[in-house]
């Protein structure tokens, strides 16, 4: 029997830190198929991020029945972590010519437009990394998000930095030793191994050690719940001031944000709503959007 392929589709992706993933739609909106992949934050190198993007689309398009021929009549929404400037925005567009239409966002833009399906709204994203975004009035207003080793207050590697840069102190005597500060330690060896492993490390694998610091909290280590209470606060903070910006309302979002949302302080909580579609939703909107904008302009013509 022979396949039917779609005549038109629609491709969303989002790329973040940890994981990248993909979800392949018909123009009826009917979801053909979905895809994981590793990072793909464009900070860690635009090779390995895109490399990953393409194995999610390749894992999607499998499980669709369809292999990347499809994708010449594709239009793809990209929401990837790390994209700041507009050269960003060339050089992955660069790589993305085997579509037939791209466009390139932040990932904080897609999950904003799904939580809220197009309307205003604000969401802080707590994952490997952190940002926040509001959309007011149609209009988008980034929040935090400069990159690990400026920013990421809020974020798995923020707490997976505290609890080594905590441990280290224990170590020295600065600070009282606790178990976890113990486990931290024994986690690597000892305080030497650290810092080798620091010379490579990646924000994923500063968030890798974020676990072993709900774990201890759910024992009452008094450290690991004090490191909880402070991520949690920048969290609040965040939150509160995509408020004070003038977002209606703020979705929490992100791999960390469940388990930290009962840190969080109620002030933030009342902020809260639950979001609409997540992420891939979001960049799916905006793909058909995308279409139906170039459609528009093909009938002017």
């Amino acid at each position: 029997m022979t396949q039917h392929i779609p005549d038109f589709l629609y491709l969303g992706v989002d790329g973040g830190g940890t994981r990248s993933r993909a979800r392949l739609q018909a123009s009826d909106g009917k979801i053909l198929g979905e895809g994981q992949g590793g990072p793909a934050n464009i900070r860690l190198g635009l090779d390995l991020a895109w490399n990953n993007i393409l194995a999610a689309i390749d894992v999607a398009l499998t499980a669709a029945g369809l292999d990347r021929s499809v994708l010449s009549r594709t239009v793809a929404v990209f929401g990837l972590a790390g994209i700041v400037t507009e050269d960003d925005v060339i050089r992955v567009k660069a790589r993305a010519n085997i579509f037939n239409t791209v466009a390139i966002w932040p990932d904080y833009h897609i999950a904003a437009v799904g939580a809220f399906e197009g309307a205003d709204g604000g969401v802080q994203i707590a994952g490997t990394g952190s940002s926040g975004y509001a959309v007011i009035e149609g209009k988008g207003y980034t929040l935090g998000g400069w990159g690990f080793s400026l920013s990421e207050k809020g974020s798995a590697a923020a707490l997976g930095r505290d609890a080594i840069r905590t441990a280290l102190e224990a170590s020295d005597g600065l600070v009282t030793q606790t178990p976890f500060t113990k486990a931290v330690i024994a986690h690597f060896g000892d305080p030497a191994a650290i810092v080798d492993w620091s010379e490579t490390a990646l924000p994923m694998d500063y968030g890798a050690l974020s676990p072993l610091v709900f774990r201890y909290a759910k024992l009452r280590d008094p450290v690991a719940t004090s490191l909880l209470r402070h991520l949690a606060a920048d969290c609040g903070r965040f939150i509160q001031q995509l408020v004070h910006m003038g977002a209606p309302k703020v979705c929490f979002m992100g791999g960390l944000a469940l388990q930290i949302r009962p840190w969080l302080p109620q002030t933030a909580i009342d902020c809260l709503t639950e979001p609409k579609g997540d992420a891939l939703s979001g960049a799916l909107h905006l793909a058909q959007q995308l279409d139906h904008v170039q459609a528009a302009q093909t009938v002017d013509a």
